[in-house]
């Protein structure tokens, strides 16, 4: 599971500005969710070989009763409750304030790893002018400017310290335990805790919650059909007793670890609401992550013909990133279309995991190329060599070659269009990379006109 580092303080003190300059984004991956006021936002933040997910919060006033500021620190304590390290983030130049202190009191009672950042502290004389910071008992103050880059680095290195996170796997997800790691991801009552009760009741397995924290995604162990699968769950199901009871919790960070963790990711979607932002700020991560995806479309016998072809549009304009991925209307509740479903999941995963022998990629690629050429770029046109496999989960197929830079996009979606028939890939992203080959004389040449 990624860690996940929480930015917190009071506001303007530069959070946002310091998240953007962790995710080396301009806006959050899941944003926006409807009927919050303030909301947290999540991006994917990396350092050195370590990747983290780093979370964005409104202005924290710990005390506030009323309105917006009450609705802003509900927010910061789901962040803070959700994190696994906190960074309190203080106005260098502005100096303490009651405010800080109020937070500060609150991190220290809730004693988890907290890293004290005073930011927009560029120019500034280390020591004398940060000193009162150190009043919030928090302990060491780390110096940053976000907007300059300055210090950001060190703050994370500090930041991610007591966690005493393993190294990452060469191959995240590419397993050969035959276990199928599936995730059901979807806004809440989109029905995933309906379809999980379904498949569990149907299969009558002895399922349990593995123990964790509170943010943890539950994994459920269970078989169908001779194929064993994990099932990591966010949809908040607990085990009482011999029954499960699932309660619709939603919690972003669940939901892309679960992602993350998974080799196949099914997005239920609610026929009744449509296609949402959040929904299509979902696939976004779980196309980025580069896993498996197969869509269904729930409640598909709630909603009329005029809503059905709304959907089907909603999903060809919204959703058009995802077009390898096959599509399911369903109903969790009356058990509608769940057999044709697995087979599309068990299709994504064989997808996601298909090996692809140098010989048969180098001459499809060959054959491609005789098809189309590479577009001439100046006096170059580039000259594709050879292909082979990169990875899986998902599938990597890196090509090599001369002046392979002047590749355009269109290109490589040709390309991939080829492999993918070939292969008979579906459900998974597939990723062209060009690798061009160091020309020898070019040295030379160099050397030879200075």
């Amino acid at each position: 599971m990624k860690p996940v580092v929480a930015l917190v303080g009071r506001p303007n003190v530069g959070k946002s500005t310091l998240f953007n300059r962790l995710t080396k984004s301009r806006d959050a991956i899941v944003a926006d969710f409807a009927g919050l006021t303030r909301d947290r936002h999540y991006g994917n933040g990396k350092l050195g070989p370590h990747e983290f997910i780093a979370i964005d919060t409104g202005g924290f006033e710990p005390d506030a009763e009323s309105g917006i500021f009450k609705e802003m620190a509900k927010q910061t304590r789901q962040a803070v409750a959700e994190a696994d390290v906190v960074v309190f983030v203080v106005d260098a130049r502005a100096g303490i304030s009651a405010q800080d202190h109020d937070i500060a009191g609150y991190l220290r009672r809730l004693g988890k790893p907290c890293v004290l950042a005073a930011n927009k502290a560029e120019g500034m004389r280390e020591g004398s002018q940060l000193a009162e910071f150190y009043e919030l008992g928090l302990g060491e103050v780390v110096p940053v400017s976000a907007s300059h880059g300055e210090g950001v680095r060190s703050l994370i290195e500090l930041a991610l310290e007591p966690l005493n996170l393993p190294e990452p796997d060469d191959e995240p997800g590419a397993t050969d335990s035959g276990v199928i790691k599936l995730a059901v991801a979807g806004r809440p009552n989109a029905g995933k805790s309906t379809l999980i009760n379904t498949w569990l009741g149907e299969e009558r397995l002895v399922a349990f919650d593995l123990p964790g924290t509170t943010r943890d995604a539950i994994t459920v162990p269970f078989e169908k059909a001779g194929q064993r699968f994990e099932l990591i769950d966010t949809a908040g199901l607990r085990r009482k007793g011999k029954v499960f009871e699932a309660i619709e919790k939603f919690s972003v960070v669940k939901t892309l670890q679960a992602i993350e963790s998974a080799n196949v990711v099914l997005l239920l979607i609610d026929a009744t609401q449509g296609i949402t932002d959040q929904d299509a700020h979902i696939a976004g991560y779980i196309l980025e992550s580069g896993r498996a995806v197969v869509l269904a479309i729930n409640k598909w016998d709630a909603v009329d013909e005029y809503q059905r072809s709304l959907i089907q549009r909603s999903i060809e304009t919204r959703l058009a990133f995802l077009k390898f991925a096959t599509v399911h209307f369903i109903s969790a509740k009356k058990r509608q279309g769940l057999g044709p479903l697995w087979a599309s999941l068990l299709k994504a995963h064989q997808s996601a995991m298909c090996k692809m022998p140098t010989p048969v990629l180098t001459r499809l690629l060959q054959e491609a190329v005789q098809f189309q050429s590479p577009q001439r770029s100046g006096m170059f046109r580039p000259k594709m060599r050879y292909a082979h496999q990169g990875g899986m989960n998902p599938p990597v197929i890196v090509v090599h070659g001369n002046s392979l830079e002047h590749v355009t996009d269109t290109y490589k979606r040709f390309l991939e269009a080829r492999f993918r028939k070939a292969f008979d890939l579906v459900g998974t992203p597939l990723r062209v990379e060009m690798k061009t080959s160091h020309n020898p004389y070019a040295d030379k040449e160099s050397h030879q006109a200075g």
